[in-house]
């Protein structure tokens, strides 16, 4: 695989976007060229050397292009954004919109990612080491239309609003979420492996919720379907014992389904 590794010079205060600068569009593309490639600084483009060094080498295909930001880019925004192929690598942090509509290929950052990471994501991977911020996978403001495919993975924390208007795809949090992961969904999976605060599911029409560890608070829109050993969902088994819900009530017709591990939750079985 074909490597151009991009050092940073700088982070300044004010962010760069670089969704510009993606497998796609650097294919067939020389050193120079994609040195000259323009990026968002303010409001004004600015070549991408003014704030990376650029070595390595491109590829004619971009499936076989990887892109690496050798070091923390956590004022850089839009990375990996609209991507179908090829590979990007974090080593460190970074800012908001990683993954945005990203349609394939694979995206690991390191460190932490900010707020909207995979937001609106068709498909590929995306994988987010350390922590992450509000809105993952989620539709943008305005839409109805969040994460529809591809597999999202964050080993950290996340805050609010995760999954929000989900339509499919899966998505897994290794740590914990603040409140409402999984409102307004309306089809896919969300694997939580750590603890909720409050509002699993709010108002969700359809898809999947397991939630490994501990909710704090549930909403009592949901019907208890009684308990649930190791169950299947997507062709993968989840296994424990979990209560399973049915909801939310609050919205009228489809429903989706919430499995909340037996283990610490009895304050939200009837």
């Amino acid at each position: 695989m074909s490597e151009i590794i991009l050092k940073p010079k700088t982070q300044p205060e004010v962010p760069i976007e670089v969704d510009s600068v993606i497998p796609d569009t650097v294919a067939g593309k020389s050193i120079d060229e994609i040195k000259n490639i323009e990026i968002w600084f303010g409001n004004e483009k600015v070549p991408l050397s003014d704030f990376f060094d650029v070595e390595g080498e491109s590829s004619e295909n971009a499936s076989e292009i990887k892109i690496i930001f050798d070091g923390d880019v956590g004022n850089t925004k839009r990375i990996g954004e609209g991507m179908t192929t090829g590979e990007i690598l974090v080593k460190g942090n970074a800012n908001m919109y990683v993954g945005t509509e990203m349609e394939g290929g694979k995206i690991t950052v390191e460190g932490d990612a900010g707020p909207w990471a995979g937001r609106d994501m068709k498909g590929g991977e995306l994988t987010i080491m350390g922590n992450a911020g509000d809105y993952i996978g989620s539709a943008y403001r305005g839409d109805w239309r969040g994460m529809s495919g591809g597999l999202l993975t964050v080993y950290g924390d996340v805050g609010n609003e995760i999954a929000e208007f989900m339509i499919g795809g899966k998505m897994v949090i290794k740590g914990n979420v603040a409140i409402m992961p999984g409102v307004h969904m309306n089809g896919g999976t969300l694997i939580i492996e750590g603890n909720v605060k409050a509002r699993t599911g709010g108002e969700m029409k359809g898809g999947t919720i397991v939630v490994k560890g501990v909710i704090d608070e549930f909403l009592a829109g949901f019907e208890f379907l009684g308990v649930e050993k190791n169950p299947e969902i997507e062709g993968e088994t989840i296994e424990g014992n979990f209560f399973k819900f049915k909801g939310d009530n609050a919205t009228k017709g489809a429903a989706g389904t919430i499995y909340a591990a037996t283990a610490g939750n009895g304050h939200i079985a009837p």
